[in-house]
């Protein structure tokens, strides 16, 4: 088992726990930044169409992992795996990791959960790295701070989901901001009313002992699993097991 180091700020960690949502700046330079972005158009164009979903407002991309390798970091950066240490409370793994692009025009979601509280995929981590700049105008993802911590479910106590929740945050951020949130807590992409796609590479942690999204070990190409290191493979779900939940 691997127990990694607190690398969460002390504000930062305060917080995840206390509003259930961060928003942390960008680990990477701009310039890396600009390369992630054309790396981040060339894998979507180059997936198979089975692992492609274009929907209404978004198309999704999935399995990240088998990408290549300038996406490895994402999903094991210590920051990241110190939040879903916290969040899910003992050891973890990686579900999903995939892009999704906003299209412009596209609606208000709804606020929702990700995970009901009953499901083996609970407590989960969110992660979104803001491929390009998350601004009120373009979708960023609105909050209501503290809802993680409530038993009700929005579609049970709201009459309308898309509209402004008092007290409601955008989680706004230039891009390569990485946004770590706790899935309970009610949220949804808000209106793309700009002129341009708005794209973001996205990952979950659940419990070890949870059913992943994606089976990323059977969906394995030789050439990821040559370079991933044993943080990597953990994260995956191959051994060894993950577990940040301790100092």
């Amino acid at each position: 088992m691997t127990t990694f180091l607190r690398a969460l700020p002390a504000d930062a960690a305060d917080s995840l726990t206390t509003s259930g949502f961060v928003v942390l700046p960008s680990p990477v330079s701009p310039p890396d930044v600009e390369r992630l972005q054309a790396m981040y158009d060339a894998a979507c164009a180059q997936a198979a169409p089975e692992d492609v979903r274009v929907g209404r407002a978004s198309t999704r991309v999935t399995d990240f992992v088998n990408r290549g390798p300038a996406f490895d970091w994402i999903y094991s950066w210590p920051p990241a795996l110190d939040a879903a240490g916290r969040v899910v409370g003992g050891p973890f793994r990686l579900s999903a990791f995939h892009a999704r692009t906003l299209h412009p025009g596209a609606p208000a979601q709804e606020l929702h959960v990700d995970v009901p509280r009953t499901s083996d995929a609970w407590p989960m981590l969110g992660l979104i790295l803001m491929v390009d700049e998350f601004r009120p105008d373009n979708g960023a993802t609105r909050f209501v701070a503290g809802s993680h911590r409530w038993t009700e479910l929005p579609e049970n106590v709201l009459a309308d989901r898309v509209a402004a929740y008092p007290g409601e945050a955008m989680a706004c951020g230039s891009a390569g901001s990485v946004l770590l949130f706790d899935a309970s807590t009610w949220h949804g992409h808000t209106a793309n009313a700009s002129q341009a796609a708005r794209r973001s590479l996205q990952a979950t942690f659940i419990p070890r002992s949870g059913r992943p999204a994606t089976n990323f070990a059977a969906r394995m190409l030789p050439e990821t699993l040559a370079r991933l290191g044993s943080i990597a493979r953990g994260v995956i779900g191959i051994e060894p097991d993950i577990d940040a939940s301790s100092d």
